[in-house]
């Protein structure tokens, strides 16, 4: 089966830029705020849980029914049971959606225990059914992988990628780094590079992408046809265009303090901020700040101080003294390094 075209992404001549999915992250007001500061070429949902009772979750169909951001949005699915991954996907095929992405890369051990996500890499036999079957329903549309090196080790990373081949799929996501490792270790781009050149469908680089020129770097030792930002774009959302003005060989616009202090109350006003309670509140924000606050302080104070804070009004009041009162300071390119 000949692979499906892509949808279009913002500047032809440039190499992609994805937001990676990202559970309990990327939903529609992520997204939203993501495409204010400088939408990436692709959006991916969180994974729509898949067995023989789901049904789509509405709150992740709603980053594709309501969004108007004017950017592709593929909807990923993680299961291991062929038929209802196969009925999920037709279910998907009737929205809006880019096309249809497949978790073989989730290193969550609640996840990958049931043989879904990350843990498929252990079977290269059931990806293969599992492939067949799920390019067979969805044909009109892109079919897209995103996965990781291996479970353990990379012992059956080639055999996937020969799977990945032999059933078309029209886009692949590599993470370089094994389950196990889970986001710790050096990431190997050099195994990236053997993707790339291993497979026929175009190939996004994924893994400890944090700054612009990291994204330079990578596509330069891979080859990818672009990039997967995951973590580091939650720290810094204004990165694709980042990215975008580095692969112009043009000057990276320096973004103030200030502008980050904004973006954090971009990130409390989401719509279900009012019904929650204020330590729910604080639980989110800090789940945001652990990566601002790597760009906003190079040594790390801000970091702890922001960990210890109990209020909601103690940790607004510490973001205006360390981003506000100095109008000059500017987000670092390139994150804390004691924490990456």
């Amino acid at each position: 089966m000949p692979q499906v075209l892509l949808p279009p992404s913002l500047q032809k001549d440039l190499p992609l830029t994805a937001l990676a999915p990202m559970q309990d992250v990327t939903n529609l007001w992520f997204m939203k705020v993501i495409a204010h500061y400088g939408s990436p070429d692709y959006f991916f949902t969180e994974y729509f849980r898949v067995n023989e009772t789901s049904r789509l979750n509405r709150h992740i169909l709603s980053a594709i029914t309501e969004n108007d951001t004017g950017r592709p949005v593929f909807a990923q699915m993680i299961g291991e049971s062929i038929p209802d991954l196969v009925r999920t996907a037709q279910e998907l095929c009737r929205y809006n959606i880019a096309g249809v992405d497949l978790n073989m890369g989730c290193p969550a051990p609640r996840i990958y225990r049931k043989n879904v996500g990350g843990g498929l890499l252990l079977s290269p036999e059931k990806v293969d059914r599992i492939l067949a079957e799920l390019r067979q329903a969805v044909n009109d549309r892109p079919l897209t992988v995103k996965m990781r090196l291996g479970f353990a080790n990379t012992d059956t990373f080639y055999e996937i990628l020969e799977i990945i081949n032999h059933h078309s799929i029209d886009l692949l996501s590599v993470h370089g780094r094994t389950v196990k490792d889970m986001y710790q270790g050096s990431v190997k781009y050099d195994l990236i590079r053997e993707a790339v050149s291993r497979v026929d469908c175009p190939v996004l680089a994924n893994g400890n992408i944090y700054s612009a020129t990291t994204a330079l770097e990578v596509l330069a030792q891979t080859g990818a046809a672009g990039v997967m930002v995951g973590r580091w774009a939650i720290g810094n959302p204004w990165l694709f265009n980042q990215i975008r003005q580095a692969l112009r060989c043009e000057p990276i616009t320096p973004v103030p303090l200030v502008e980050v202090r904004n973006y954090i109350d971009r990130l409390c006003q989401t719509p279900a901020s009012a019904t929650m309670p204020e330590r729910a509140r604080i639980g989110y924000l800090k789940r945001f700040l652990n990566y601002i606050a790597l760009s906003v302080d190079a040594e790390g104070d801000f970091l702890q101080l922001m960990r210890k804070t109990q209020t909601e009004g103690e940790l607004l009041h510490l973001c205006d003294r360390i981003m506000v009162t100095d109008v000059t300071k500017t987000l670092a390119l390139t994150p804390y390094p004691g924490f990456r």
